[in-house]
């Protein structure tokens, strides 16, 4: 492991101006790099974050976003992730202590532990679930007093609007995300790709690097998640047989929630299911150049809200997220 001078002296070259390193010192303890030790650190811990609360509003009011709009943005979709996996693997969500700050704090509606039927698929959302928790804790940390609340969130009716909108389930017919393993896993595709199109398509609103190697860091994860996610998806070749799911097999069902996503962002087909057009697989979604494609806020808000409308709300998010950050596109 890193000395606690070279630690340190990462940090402090990281960070723009001594209040973010103070910021991200706490959040970074949060995070498990507690081996800095307060020694190291001296005079740079105890700051709050003041300052940073203020420039959202500011920021809004001139046309801009600020870098606290954005990780703020990014908190309400791992508010989604952690409930929807905590829920999976254990039958509860964030504890209240986690969930609380600026915006109206909601409830959430439906989620409850899956009963999983194979021992990978239920280490991988142990695994998931553990990540988008301490996701959630570092973003709040490294925000201070300006971190949203959770919003409300809809585990329920969110999820059969969006499988009658790919046409995975008829009309009249529901869709619940915690009935079976197959069930998990579609969901969890849903939101894993979205989570790394958001961050991609958000780094370059990040003016402040250190949040930016943070924000990256989490990117990173979040593309984990979903390769192993479509990996799980891939290589389950069996039928779909008393789930009320329209399709032969998962591969076939990804193929649908993906075109399901293509129609609410826009009118550019960039999403891609699990396998292409040869039925090959199709693991990693990039364009000709190898590389991932990526998302607006406002298009990932479509896609949450499960709208291609300009809205501020729907879908999971009942009542809109919360922070400036909280308009979808108008694509329709």
């Amino acid at each position: 492991m890193f000395g606690k001078r070279y630690a340190a002296s990462m940090i402090n070259r990281s960070a723009e101006n001594e209040q973010d390193r103070r910021r991200f010192l706490r959040a970074a303890g949060v995070a498990g790099l507690g081996v800095v030790g307060t020694g190291a650190i001296g005079g740079l811990s105890g700051a709050t974050a003041s300052a940073t609360a203020a420039r959202p509003a500011a920021a809004a009011a001139q046309g801009e976003v600020s870098d606290a709009a954005v990780l703020n943005f990014a908190l309400n979709l791992e508010y989604l992730e952690a409930e929807f996996y905590l829920h999976a693997v254990t039958g509860k969500g964030l504890a209240d202590s986690s969930t609380t700050g600026t915006g109206t704090r909601g409830g959430v509606t439906g989620g409850r532990a899956v009963k999983f039927k194979t021992k990978a698929a239920k280490q991988y959302a142990q695994e998931i679930a553990s990540d988008e928790k301490a996701h959630v804790e570092f973003l709040r940390a490294a925000l201070g007093s300006a971190a949203v609340s959770r919003p409300a969130i809809d585990l329920q009716s969110s999820f059969t609007a969006a499988a009658q909108a790919a046409g995975l389930v008829r009309k009249g017919q529901s869709f619940d995300a915690f009935a079976c393993e197959e069930n998990f896993l579609l969901a969890a595709y849903l939101f894993e790709d979205v989570g790394v199109t958001a961050y991609k398509g958000a780094a370059p609103l990040i003016t402040n690097k250190t949040y930016l190697e943070a924000a990256a860091g989490i990117l990173a994860v979040e593309a984990y998640h979903a390769a192993n996610v479509r990996t799980a998806l891939y290589q389950h070749t069996g039928g779909i047989l008393g789930l009320g799911l329209l399709g032969r097999d998962l591969r076939e069902a990804s193929v649908k929630l993906s075109n399901a996503r293509d129609s609410l962002d826009g009118t550019t087909d960039l999403d891609q299911g699990v396998v292409d057009r040869n039925g090959r697989a199709n693991i990693v979604p990039t364009d000709g150049n190898g590389i991932a494609f990526s998302r607006s806020p406002g298009q990932v808000l479509n896609i949450v809200y499960l709208t291609p409308k300009a809205t501020t709300s729907g879908g999971f998010f009942p009542k809109g997220v919360n922070g400036d950050v909280n308009t979808s596109a108008a694509n329709g």
